[in-house]
C-alpha cells in the first residue's frame, strides 16, 4: 500500500521536474500571462518554479516515509484540482498568474485526481484487511481488542492447530514467500473477517436507527 504512495508520489514529482526544468531553460518570462508551450502545455517562469517546488516536496516525501507520501499525495491533488477549477474562471484575464491555457486546466484537474486516488489508495476503501495501518488506527479500532485478540480469549487464551497455521501463513505472506495453501488462508480469513466487520457495521447502523 505504502509502496503504491511513494511511487505515485515520485512519478508525477517527476513529471512536475522535467516542466519546471525545460521552462527555466527556455528563459521564460516570470509573470507573463500569455507563457510559451512546454510539454504541450503553457507555462511562465512562475509556473516553472512552483512546479519544481511541488515536485522536489512529493519525492521527498516518498523518500520520507509510505504515510507521509500518502498525506501529502492526497493535500497536493486537492491543490491541483483547486488549481484547474480557478484558471478555469480567469482564463484569458489578467489575473491568470500562471499563464495557464485549457490544456494545463485538464492537466492540473487529472493529475489532482490522480494525485487524489493514490493518496487515499487503503485509507478510504471499504473492506480495508485487519492488518491495515489505517484501520487498526481508527477510533472504533480503538476501543474494542483486534480480531486476533478477540480469537484468544473466545479460546482460552491458546491459539488452537488452525489458529497456528494462520499465523505461520499469515508470517510467510509477510516475508514473501508463502505457499499457494497459505496465501490460500491468509485470503479465506480475511474474506471471513470483512464478513464479519460488514455485519457488525450494519448491526450498529439498524440499532441506530432503532
Amino acid at each position: 500500500m505504502h509502496t503504491v504512495h511513494r511511487i505515485g508520489a515520485v512519478l508525477l514529482g517527476l513529471v512536475l521536474w522535467a516542466f519546471g526544468v525545460l521552462g527555466l531553460l527556455r528563459g521564460l518570462d516570470f509573470f507573463t500571462t500569455s507563457g510559451q508551450p512546454v510539454l504541450g502545455l503553457s507555462s511562465n517562469g512562475l509556473l516553472a518554479v512552483i512546479s519544481l517546488v511541488a515536485g522536489a516536496v512529493l519525492i521527498g516525501c516518498a523518500a520520507w516515509g509510505g504515510r507521509q507520501a500518502s498525506t501529502v499525495t492526497t493535500f497536493i491533488g486537492v491543490l491541483f484540482l483547486l488549481s484547474g477549477l480557478v484558471h478555469l474562471a480567469v482564463l484569458n484575464s489578467p489575473w491568470n498568474l500562471l499563464a495557464f491555457r485549457l490544456p494545463n486546466v485538464f492537466f492540473s484537474l487529472v493529475a489532482g485526481l490522480v494525485l487524489l486516488c493514490t493518496g487515499l489508495y487503503g485509507r478510504l476503501s471499504g473492506g480495508l484487511p485487519p492488518d491495515n495501518p489505517y484501520r487498526r488506527e481508527h477510533p472504533m479500532r480503538t476501543r474494542r481488542p483486534d480480531p486476533e485478540e478477540q480469537l484468544a480469549d473466545a479460546r482460552g487464551g491458546e491459539p488452537d492447530e488452525d489458529e497456528q497455521r494462520y499465523r505461520e501463513a499469515e508470517i510467510a505472506m509477510g516475508e514473501g514467500h508463502p505457499t499457494p495453501e497459505q496465501t490460500q488462508i491468509v485470503l479465506r480469513d480475511q474474506a471471513r473477517r470483512r464478513a464479519v466487520e460488514r455485519a457488525r457495521a450494519r448491526r450498529r447502523t439498524e440499532g441506530g436507527r432503532a
